[in-house]
Parts: C-alpha cells; sequence; structure tokens
C-alpha cells in the first residue's frame, strides 16, 4: 500500500513537470517568433530611416486620379458564358503620368482587357482573386507608363454575372 502512493505521487510530479515543460518551451517559441518579427521590422528602419518615411510620406498623399470607364468583359468559364462589368480609377504619381494615361487610354484599355479576359470566373470571385487582378493590372500598366507610375488601382464597380 506504501509503494501504490508514492507512485501516485511520483506520478503526479511527473505530469506536473511535464506541464511545466511544455509551458516553457511554448513561452520560448513565443519569444524567439517576437524576437524575429521584432528584429526584422528594425533592421529595415535602421538601414533607410530617413530614406523610408519620406517615402512612406509620399504614398500616403493622394496622387492624380484618372477615372477609366467601364469594361464589360467576357471571362472563362466552362459550363456558361459569364461576363465581368468593371470601373476602375488609377491613382497615379504625378501629372505628367496623368497626361501620359491620358493619351494611352486605348493601350491601357487593351491591357487590361486581355488581362482579364483570360481570367475565369473563380479566379474572379473571391477578395483573393481581386487582389491579385489588381496587382496584375498595376504591373502590366506601370510597364506601359515611361514617364511615372501607377500607385494604386481602385475598382469603383465589380459586377461579376
Amino acid at each position: 500500500m506504501a509503494d501504490e502512493e508514492k507512485q501516485e505521487k511520483g506520478g503526479g510530479k511527473g505530469k506536473l513537470i511535464l506541464i511545466i515543460a511544455g509551458i516553457i518551451v511554448v513561452l520560448l517559441c513565443v519569444g524567439i517568433a517576437a524576437y524575429m518579427l521584432g528584429s526584422n521590422s528594425s533592421g529595415s528602419s535602421k538601414n533607410g530611416g530617413a530614406e523610408e518615411s519620406a517615402q512612406s510620406q509620399s504614398n500616403d498623399a493622394i496622387g492624380p486620379m484618372v477615372d477609366i470607364n467601364d469594361f464589360i468583359i467576357n471571362i472563362l468559364d466552362k459550363n456558361e458564358t459569364r461576363y465581368l462589368k468593371a470601373a476602375i480609377t488609377l491613382e497615379l504619381d504625378s501629372e505628367e503620368t496623368a497626361a501620359e494615361v491620358n493619351e494611352r487610354m486605348a493601350q491601357i484599355r487593351d491591357a487590361i482587357l486581355l488581362l482579364v479576359g483570360n481570367k475565369t470566373f473563380a479566379e474572379l470571385s473571391d477578395l483573393q482573386g481581386k487582389l491579385q487582378l489588381r496587382a496584375e493590372i498595376i504591373a502590366r500598366l506601370n510597364k506601359l507608363l515611361t514617364t511615372g507610375k501607377v500607385k494604386g488601382i481602385y475598382f469603383t464597380e465589380f459586377v461579376v454575372q
């Protein structure tokens, strides 16, 4: 009977030690992750602090906006014909870029039509697909422009049917 009591007490201490060790491991992992995340953000600010703050201030200012009229585009779908009706507003980095965009509007519309026309309904129906489309449009338009760049794209209308 004394042996059974010793085993129960020893078993309880063993469980307690395992729980404490588990907690310590979890806390160490959280601490390491926090350190790694903190060192990445502080390392980037040490390297170019003044430049980054100037860039973030210039990025915060709203640039000139150019509206692109409605698009109605056939999109790919296996079962039926689908359409996207969208209107886009471009945010640009300068007035010179706005003038270039207006001059190249036919090229810009063509680039967007070709890009969106190769998308499927599934790709455009969720948020991730729309965000990816936005990034692709920005990249495609920035390749066309020579005087400046597109800072952002805003879908002012987006209907898939």
